[in-house]
C-alpha cells in the first residue's frame, strides 16, 4: 500500500516542477524584454539614419505649400509621424506620413494616409512599405516617399480640376466654408426658402445654433 510519505513526495515533486516552470518563464520573459529593448535601440538608430531622407523632403513639401499647410510632428520611441493639414476651400485635407515598428519591433513600416472630406473623387487613401529592421533599403525608402509626395500633389490639384468639371453642381457649407458637389452633402437644411448643404451633421447643427434655432 502506498504510504503517506510517498504521496507527500509526489506532491512535493509537482510543486517543484511548477516552481521550475515559473522560473523558466521568468528567465525567458526577462530575456525577451532585453532583446526587445535592444531592437528598440536599433530602431532609434534607424530613425536617425532615415531622418536624412525624410526631413528635407517633408520640409520641401511644406515650402511648396507655404501659407497653406500646418504641420504637427509626433515623436515616441517606436514611431515618427508628421501630420499635414492643408487649407483648401474645396475640402478638409489631412495627410499623415508615419514610420513605426510592428508590435515585436522586428519590422519597420512606412505608412501614407490621406483623408479628404468631403470626398470629391477617387484617390489613394493608404499605402505601406515594410522592411526587416536590420535590412532597411534607404534608396527604396527615398523612392517610396518621393512617389507618395508627388501622388499627393497630383491628388490635391485634381480637386481643383474636379471643381471646374462640377462647377454647376458645387455648393458651399456655410459653416466650414468648403465647396463640394451637392451629391456629397452629408446633411441639408431648408432655411428661409433656400436649401443649404453641409459636409456633416456637426456643421448643420452649428449653423442652427448660430441662428438660435437648435433642434431638440
Amino acid at each position: 500500500m502506498p504510504t503517506i510519505s510517498g504521496l507527500s513526495s509526489r506532491i512535493d515533486a509537482e510543486f517543484s516542477a511548477v516552481e521550475q516552470k515559473v522560473k523558466k518563464l521568468q528567465v525567458e520573459k526577462l530575456e525577451a524584454q532585453a532583446q526587445r529593448e535592444k531592437r528598440l535601440e536599433q530602431l532609434g538608430k534607424v530613425f536617425d539614419e532615415l531622418r536624412e531622407i525624410w526631413r528635407p523632403r517633408l520640409e520641401l513639401l511644406v515650402k511648396k505649400f507655404e501659407g497653406r499647410v500646418q504641420t504637427t510632428p509626433r515623436v515616441v520611441p517606436s514611431t515618427r509621424e508628421a501630420t499635414f493639414n492643408f487649407q483648401s476651400r474645396l475640402a478638409r485635407v489631412c495627410l499623415k506620413l508615419s514610420a513605426f515598428a510592428d508590435r515585436d519591433i522586428q519590422r519597420l513600416i512606412l505608412s501614407y494616409d490621406l483623408d479628404i472630406i468631403p470626398v470629391l473623387m477617387r484617390f489613394k487613401h493608404h499605402d505601406e512599405m515594410e522592411f526587416p529592421l536590420n535590412q532597411v533599403d534607404k534608396e527604396a525608402v527615398s523612392k517610396w516617399l518621393d512617389d507618395r509626395i508627388v501622388e499627393f500633389v497630383q491628388t490635391y490639384f485634381s480637386m481643383g480640376e474636379n471643381e471646374i468639371y462640377l462647377k454647376d453642381y458645387m455648393v458651399e457649407d456655410p459653416i466650414a466654408h468648403v465647396s463640394f458637389p451637392k451629391h456629397a452633402a452629408a446633411a441639408t437644411l431648408e432655411w428661409e426658402g433656400k436649401k443649404l448643404y453641409f459636409i456633416g451633421e456637426e456643421t448643420r447643427q452649428e449653423f442652427e445654433k448660430q441662428q438660435g434655432k437648435v433642434r431638440k
